[in-house]
């Protein structure tokens, strides 16, 4: 099994930032987590995710408005994806635990399992961001290559051009086959060991995954018909997946984040776990209010890996003290401007990398 460690005798870095982030809390008498403008929002969010099923459903409009409300619904789940399960599943959408917990199962509303991404991501993503072998969200071998410790086939010359099919898929992917292969292996990543499930995880797999078969597919063929339902959901989830692998993409796979090797990280090159994250992290678009609401804070992807427990309505003002830190220390800060800039930073570096 691979292991990787961070530098633990100084930390010095992440002290200072950890100090100056509680005194900001202290002082304006904060909590991290969400406060009611989180909780109108996600309701709003929800709502209409709720709104447009039941109009495409129930009373179905002609072709193509039917399509453009299926782009609409594909994007709303993404953005309750954002807003309320990840906030949920960080532990950071309420004070309350058990708010926490109902938030977090909204990714077995959308198709995908809790319990699986809890794992998956905040353990594996959040502490080994970046690595090869441990961070599995950067694992799209042998499709993609995202880093240059990754091998090169010549199908990756074109990856710069196919990326919109393969994040297009990505949620089908995700709901129809990697969960099926995390439950029935037991194993989570590539490089953990197999970790038997509860009863009650047992129970909440099986009946999630049937109601999402009943509510998206079985019942909407009853009431339009299969072609129409088999259009429209290849558009809710082409959409969907399109949204949340770009996102996620713009945060980690652009022009300057680092990627490491397990192997070849020496003693002597061991960082402090904060910056192991700046190094790795890039923002965008962080002066969009309209970004900030609609992807939960997740354009400020640099604040959310340092204090993922923090809930992202604090998080414009925590880049703030990021900012200058990271000046004291002389640490980069990386970020585009705008999320266009972003999405051509990663397009550049797969076709880099895809010609290496």
């Amino acid at each position: 099994m691979l292991k990787y460690s961070f530098e633990t005798g100084n930390n010095s870095f992440f002290k200072i930032l950890k100090e100056k982030v509680d005194k900001y809390f202290t002082d304006n008498a904060l909590d991290p987590a969400g406060n009611r403008k989180l909780y109108i929002k996600s309701a709003l969010q929800v709502t209409s995710a709720i709104g447009l099923y039941s109009w495409l459903v129930f009373f179905t409009p002609i072709a193509p408005v039917a399509i453009g409300l299926c782009v609409i619904l594909g994007l709303n789940l993404a953005v309750i994806g954002f807003n309320v399960m990840h906030e949920g599943g960080h532990q950071s959408f309420s004070r309350h635990s058990w708010i926490n917990q109902v938030s977090s199962y909204f990714l077995n509303v959308l198709g995908g399992n809790a319990y699986f991404w809890k794992i998956k991501h905040n353990v594996n993503h959040h502490t080994y961001t970046n690595i090869e072998g441990m961070d599995s969200d950067i694992d799209v071998k042998p499709f993609m290559r995202l880093h240059e410790g990754q091998p090169l086939r010549g199908y990756h010359r074109f990856q710069h051009v196919y990326w919109v099919v393969l994040y297009g898929i990505s949620y089908l992917a995700w709901i129809f086959y990697e969960d099926f292969e995390k439950y029935f292996s037991g194993k989570f990543s590539a490089n953990s060991e197999r970790k038997k499930l509860v009863p009650r995880e047992h129970i909440i797999f099986w009946c999630t995954k049937i109601l999402y078969v009943t509510f998206y597919m079985a019942l909407p063929v009853f009431l339009v018909g299969w072609l129409p339902w088999l259009v429209g959901f290849l558009v809710v989830t082409i959409v969907c997946g399109l949204a949340i692998s770009i996102v996620f993409q713009l945060a980690h796979v652009v022009e300057g984040t680092h990627f490491h090797i397990p192997k070849d990280k020496t003693t002597q090159g061991k960082q402090e776990w904060a910056i192991h994250q700046l190094l790795s992290t890039a923002n965008f678009a962080t002066s969009s209010k309209g970004l900030h609401w609609l992807l939960g804070g997740l354009n400020f992807q640099i604040e959310h890996h340092l204090f993922p427990r923090v809930s992202h309505i604090h998080y414009p003002k925590i880049s703030e003290l990021v900012k200058e830190v990271c000046r004291e220390y002389n640490v980069a800060y990386q970020e585009h401007t705008t999320m266009l800039k972003a999405i051509a930073s990663h397009l550049l570096l797969l076709q880099k990398l895809g010609r290496a």
